[in-house]
């Protein structure tokens, strides 16, 4: 059973724009809310009820989800109206940023070896990246870093739980190891 309280933030939730913070919900209900508490509560009474929905925490605040085994009925809603689609030079690019942030336009066109001040753009407008400032050496290039957008669309909470890149590293030999051994398998 919901109280009134985990009834307000829920419609908080459902009614917020951005990821909902401790401090917004603070100064609707004028009072100190243990809000990590009343989501863990929510979170539990959707699974309990098999809701379609559960709150994340992302970009250092909440947001209300739907669960992943509905997304062919929601695809289907949003079909022409979908996530923006990103080129591989532009995940080239903000994956590079994302890892060695704050990073100028000439480190990421060192690592990629090609010109990226297109794709730069592209993110910027995008709200992906941002300019965060310029480097104390010759020229004073700007750099660069991910946003709060950034979190929020891939769904982390804070830039540390992107994957380690030794992780991806085993992924990625994972999978070449099972295209090797789907080679190798007699038909």
């Amino acid at each position: 059973m919901l109280s009134q309280t985990h009834r307000i933030v829920e419609s908080l939730l459902f009614s917020a724009k951005e990821p909902l913070t401790k401090n917004q919900v603070n100064i609707c209900f004028q009072e100190d809310v243990l809000l990590e508490e009343v989501v863990k509560e929510l979170n539990d009474y959707y699974e309990s009820e098999k809701a379609p929905i559960w709150v994340q925490e992302v970009s250092e605040g909440y947001r209300l989800m739907t669960r992943s085994e509905y997304d062919p009925w929601i695809r289907r809603l949003y079909q022409n109206r979908g996530k923006m689609k990103l080129s591989t030079s532009a995940l080239e690019t903000l994956s590079i940023i994302a890892y060695k942030q704050p990073v100028t336009r000439s480190d990421v066109d060192t690592i990629r070896g090609v010109d990226s001040v297109g794709t730069l753009k592209t993110l910027l407008e995008k709200n992906l990246i941002e300019i965060k400032g310029r480097l104390d050496s010759p020229g004073r290039p700007l750099t660069y870093a991910t946003t709060s957008y950034f979190l929020e669309y891939f769904g982390l909470n804070s830039i540390k739980d992107l994957p380690k890149i030794n992780e991806i590293e085993e992924i990625i030999d994972a999978k070449n190891g099972e295209a090797l051994s789907d080679r190798n398998s007699p038909k």
